[in-house]
């Protein structure tokens, strides 16, 4: 029994009534009657705001603004794969590149278990305040097998999710390894339209998805942990050039002496590396992300490396040769979907992929006859 306006209340006479069509509030019947709607157009106004379609200028006023809601939504454009959206996004993105270009976009990869996800939480909440804001997107190409969103997942870096100065984002997924580039250049754009002058820019640390997050940044970090013994091993000789600093992350309790010896290796390692393009020599340093310790460091060395790139022209030279890169993964892109959305391809190439398995025809042969039926019924 509970009291209730100066009268008794038996809670389990309650009886609980569907919810009505027309959007108000659940009612209750007993005890002292039917309570009365909480508000009966909440239901239609959630609706309506449901089926709310934005329109590209629409959208761009409001991530000029700085509107996080209207932001997220136009990432949400930009990650589709409806042709529709595709065309909306593109004109989206058009409007927001005049605002675009003036960020520091930092690439950062690392071997599994390296700390990447405490180390961007405890530099983006170093970074991230009224005067520079931050947003954190992440690349994870493999998740197309599942159609999930792997590497965004907020709840690892649940202080910075929560900072109001942070954008952070799950990493798109599905489609090719280039689909998924542009993908991640637009959503750039459309962060640094919205007022975000750092982009962070996550990778899973396997396959290709390196390569293709250093051909977007001015930075790129690769994170080691101490004591593996085999780091630099394990990742490929390429990733490793692409190097503007060697983090060793965990450099804490029983690790630092293990870290400072890391420190050592890495950087006589380093010295047997070609040139840096830039004219910079790439530093190694130990921090512990879960302590802050070495976390300045990091941050005064990205500006280090951000001051004298600009000073050489290098930074400005990087950023057009990857926006030429940029056109032609896109040209690339786009004729590879335009291909397989053909209809006469489609109904082909089941049939040569068997055959192909069968080793009844070449792949070049099959290759051939998919693209003079492309060239033919088009």
């Amino acid at each position: 029994m509970a009291e209730g306006n100066g009268r008794k209340i038996n809670r389990h006479s309650l009886e609980e009534k569907p919810i009505q069509d027309n959007g108000s509030a659940a009612q209750e019947k007993g005890g002292t009657g039917d309570a009365p709607a909480v508000n009966p157009e909440l239901g239609k106004l959630i609706r309506h705001r449901k089926r709310k379609t934005w329109s590209p200028d629409e959208l761009a006023e409001g991530i000029l603004k700085g509107n996080v809601p209207m932001l997220s939504r136009a990432i949400t454009l930009v990650e589709s794969h409806h042709p529709r959206h595709q065309e909306m996004a593109a004109q989206l993105v058009e409007k927001c590149l005049p605002y675009a270009g003036k960020s520091i976009r930092i690439g950062i990869t690392g071997v599994p278990g390296a700390g990447k996800s405490t180390l961007i939480e405890a530099l983006g909440n170093r970074i991230a305040s009224p005067e520079q804001k931050l947003a954190v997107l992440a690349v994870d190409p493999s998740s197309s097998r599942s159609g999930g969103s792997i590497l965004g997942d907020k709840t690892r870096m649940e202080l910075l999710s929560t900072n109001p100065y942070a954008f952070v984002r799950p990493s798109p997924s599905g489609g090719t390894l280039g689909g998924v580039a542009r993908k991640t250049r637009e959503s750039v754009i459309l962060c640094e339209a919205a007022g975000y002058s750092v982009i962070f820019i996550e990778t899973v640390g396997v396959g290709q998805s390196e390569t293709m997050v250093h051909g977007m940044t001015d930075f790129f970090l690769l994170v080691l942990i101490p004591g593996a013994g085999d780091e630099l091993q394990g990742m490929k000789r390429g990733v490793v050039e692409l190097a503007d600093a060697v983090l060793v992350n965990k450099a804490d309790g029983d690790n630092a002496g293990k870290a400072e010896r890391a420190v050592s290796d890495y950087a006589s390692a380093m010295h047997l590396l070609p040139p840096h393009p830039g004219k910079w020599t790439p530093r190694v340093m130990a921090c512990s992300a879960k302590t802050n310790a070495g976390i300045d460091v990091l941050w005064n060395t990205i500006n280090e490396y951000i001051t004298l790139t600009k000073a050489n022209g290098y930074f400005e030279t990087k950023r057009r040769e990857q926006n030429l890169d940029w056109l032609q993964e896109t040209i690339l892109d786009l004729l590879q979907s335009e291909f397989y959305r053909h209809p006469g391809v489609a109904s082909l190439l089941q049939k040569y992929t068997a055959e192909v398995a069968k080793n009844k025809i070449t792949p070049y042969f099959a290759a051939r006859h998919l693209m003079e039926t492309y060239h033919q019924k088009k």
